[in-house]
């Protein structure tokens, strides 16, 4: 009771463009071009770097100033923790672990 169906001619050259990729170990997103290599993320934070990242924003969250510097998301925290105790960083909005930093 029919059997399997036909493919359009752009079904089948993306078929093949993957069947030939998979021979070749290259992997591509979904948006079809070659997917890029790997960031290195670093868990040591360059204080001089840092510095000038903070006094260049207006205002930051952790995550951009993790994204910035390269660093892991728990490094990038403890350095603002740090900075908010010895006062050189300020909260000035947010919530629930997510709040926005300015320099003081």
């Amino acid at each position: 009771m029919g059997g399997a169906k036909r493919r359009s001619p752009a079904q089948q050259e993306k078929a093949q463009i993957s069947e030939a990729e998979k021979k070749a170990g290259t992997k591509t997103k979904k948006g079809g071009m070659k997917a890029s290599k790997k960031t290195e993320i670093r868990v040591i934070l360059n204080e001089q770097e840092a510095n000038n990242f903070i006094k260049n924003s207006k205002c930051f969250t952790v995550h951009e100033f993790a994204r910035d510097s390269d660093v892991k998301i728990s490094t990038a925290n403890a350095f603002l923790v740090k900075s908010l105790q010895s006062g050189s960083v300020k909260r000035v909005g947010g919530y629930s672990g997510h709040y926005i930093y300015q320099a003081a």
